[in-house]
């Protein structure tokens, strides 16, 4: 059943981490789970979405969504393939380009299979934390009192779900404006050299698929992992 706002509770035994965009590296991600010491059965991982394309595993992410410690939000390469499923208005030139080719070749009873799967999973997740919730989704918060998001999704307005999805005005502007209601937000789609922090919305894609490395966010400390220094501009 799809839900486009999942509140999870606290992780009373191990860790809860959040990872940047994975496209399809799998193997890489698995790599960076076991250097970080991460232990599937205390701990937990949550995907700011991009699953898929680019890399050459894109096929593992059923898999991957149906281990139980691993969450995801939809990111806007899931939102192309629900789309070009659900309505064909995809320009799948420009998805090919960007790494769709892998969808876009697959018979089209699997690619229903997929976009099934892709849409059933939130376009945000809240994790309570000891020192409150941390909001999840793919590219940025578009309120700016997170609990006001919940009604907004459940309307169902295409604005809402796109900007948590797509959009890149909070980095293009250097936005530092704090997100009230949570204690933090994490997202993920714009590429950043190293986390980054504007006001309380951490952007963790380092492109640990392409020729930078997994970040790894603890979502009880807000420390990351392997680089523990978070540029903080909220103050700059």
């Amino acid at each position: 059943m799809e839900q486009r706002f999942l509140r999870v509770p606290r992780n009373e035994t191990g860790r809860d981490f959040a990872v940047g965009d994975v496209h399809g590296h799998f193997s890489r991600l698995e790599a960076s789970l076991d250097r970080l010491g991460f232990d599937p059965g205390r701990d937990r991982l949550f995907s700011v979405g991009d699953l898929v394309d680019r890399g050459p595993e894109s096929e593992a992410a059923l898999q991957w969504l149906e281990r139980p410690w691993f969450y995801a939000v939809q990111g806007n390469h899931e939102d192309y393939a629900i789309r070009h499923v659900r309505t064909g208005k995809v320009d799948t030139r420009n998805w090919r380009d960007y790494g769709g080719g892998w969808f876009l070749d697959l018979p089209a009873e699997l690619q229903r299979v997929y976009a099934e799967a892709f849409e059933r999973l939130p376009i945000a997740i809240e994790v309570e934390t000891a020192e409150g919730a941390v909001g999840l989704l793919h590219a940025d918060c578009p309120v700016l009192f997170w609990p006001r998001l919940e009604s907004a999704l459940r309307d169902r307005a295409r604005s809402t779900s796109q900007a948590c999805q797509w959009s890149r005005e909070r980095l293009r502007l250097m936005d530092r404006t704090l997100v009230q209601g949570v204690r933090a937000v994490v997202a993920g789609h714009t590429p950043v050299a190293a986390p980054l922090v504007l006001g309380n919305v951490y952007h963790i894609d380092t492109e640990g698929w392409q020729s930078g490395y997994f970040s790894f966010l603890d979502l009880e400390t807000l420390r990351a992992w392997p680089n523990d220094v978070v540029t903080d501009l909220a103050g700059a």
